[in-house]
């Protein structure tokens, strides 16, 4: 049993999680800088840093674009309660946990909520949104741009013209494909987008990027009740985030010196190679796993989410089993399923920095000794060979150091 006592001395795990991921030594440089008060002005001046690196990597102009001081979730709160109101409706598109979170916040504001469903592995198809908002008043469609939970991706243009067809908001999810997915929030015009540090930006857990267009600025100056939630209130957070700079909360100083920083690697490395690296790595890990007999759970390959790639459990392995062997003995962790095939599936993380051709290859070779110990038979080597024949047909990517 851990002494309460002892020294923090985490052992050094290779995340290949759906989050959060690992992280560069320069992050944690960042993290172990000198830590000052919330309304220093060198704090404050620094914070205006941070959002201005946001805004490069969300593409956007928006003036209210900031992290907010909680995890993902506090972002899927943020983006709901600050547009609803009681007797408004929305339209959320569920095909997993994360999106159906969002449904279940909506309905705790007193809106009613239209819940499109798709089956696990899929997208949600635009047209039966189209359908549920014809003729009804909705105040926005709500989205996962990538579902964590079953590793889907869900391209934003469709719903983008089907929420305009409505007269609604778009709110997307972007919390496992910031930095790693094509996003643009105003050439796609996203009325609010929100992320989390902790997945392809890789920075720790513990804050939620988020950004918000004028047109929704104006709503909130015409909101006829209060904001449900005083800590996720925009109009009041953002008199700290914004010229003002006046106290609202204390925020995690140290995160967001290393968010800073990660957003800094995540630009010098530059979104359109961070996105192509993401996609080369999921393709050579889905290449290796192919070989050794391992079946993606999202079919269509244009759905797989390059940041989480979901795949069945072979019969006959113990898939609890696997996992904590990795873990125990090679220091790798992977997650299961969530929700109906938390027992049949894995979720293995490719994001952010974990996201290197080195640990593709190392996780497949890992991964085939404990699959051949549970009496898998598979040809040795083919899941290796297979990663390595996709990366040779690749273009050279490199996971963004600058010094």
């Amino acid at each position: 049993m851990m002494n309460p006592m002892d020294e923090v001395r985490p052992p050094t795990r290779l995340m290949l999680t759906p989050g959060p991921s690992c992280v560069s030594p320069r992050v944690y440089r960042a993290l172990a800088t000198p830590l000052v008060g919330h309304v220093d002005p060198w704090f404050t001046e620094f914070m205006g840093g941070v959002q201005e690196l946001l805004r490069r990597v969300f593409q956007t102009q928006n003036n209210i674009t900031f992290p907010i001081s909680a995890s993902g979730t506090g972002g899927i709160e943020t983006a709901v309660v600050n547009v609803l109101e009681p007797g408004d409706e929305c339209i959320v598109c569920v095909n997993g946990t994360f999106s159906a979170r969002m449904a279940e916040v909506a309905e705790r504001t007193g809106a009613k909520v239209q819940r499109i469903l798709s089956p696990l592995g899929r997208t949600v198809d635009p047209d039966d949104v189209r359908r549920a908002g014809q003729g009804r008043k909705i105040k926005f469609v709500g989205l996962a741009h990538g579902e964590t939970s079953t590793g889907v991706v869900t391209k934003l243009d469709p719903f983008r013209k089907v929420a305009d067809e409505l007269g609604a908001l778009l709110i997307v999810d972007s919390v496992a494909s910031l930095a790693a997915v094509p996003l643009d929030v105003d050439r796609q015009r996203i009325d609010i987008c929100f992320s989390g540090t902790q997945k392809a930006i890789s920075a720790p857990p513990g804050m939620a990027p988020i950004t918000v267009n004028s047109r929704v600025e104006e709503m909130l100056r015409a909101r006829k009740t209060k904001v449900q939630s005083w800590y996720f209130d925009l109009t009041s957070v953002m008199n700290y985030w914004g010229k003002e700079r006046t106290y609202h909360h204390t925020p995690p100083i140290p995160l967001i010196y290393a968010l800073h920083e990660a957003l800094r690697i995540v630009l010098e490395e530059g979104l359109e190679a961070s996105w192509e690296r993401h996609r080369q790595n999921q393709a050579a890990l889905i290449a290796g796993l192919d070989a050794m007999g391992i079946r993606p759970f999202v079919e269509n390959p244009e759905d797989r989410l390059p940041t989480v790639t979901s795949v069945w459990i072979p019969a006959g392995i113990d898939g609890v089993k696997a996992r904590g062997r990795l873990l125990n003995e090679f220091n790798i962790e992977i997650a299961g399923g969530l929700g109906d095939i938390k027992s049949t599936t894995w979720r293995i993380g490719l994001m952010g920095y974990s996201s290197q051709r080195a640990n593709v290859l190392l996780f497949l070779d890992c991964l085939e000794r404990v699959l051949l110990d549970q009496g898998m038979k598979l040809s040795v080597g083919a899941g290796i060979a297979a990663a390595a024949s996709s990366f040779a047909h690749a273009e050279p990517v490199t996971v963004g150091q600058g010094k």
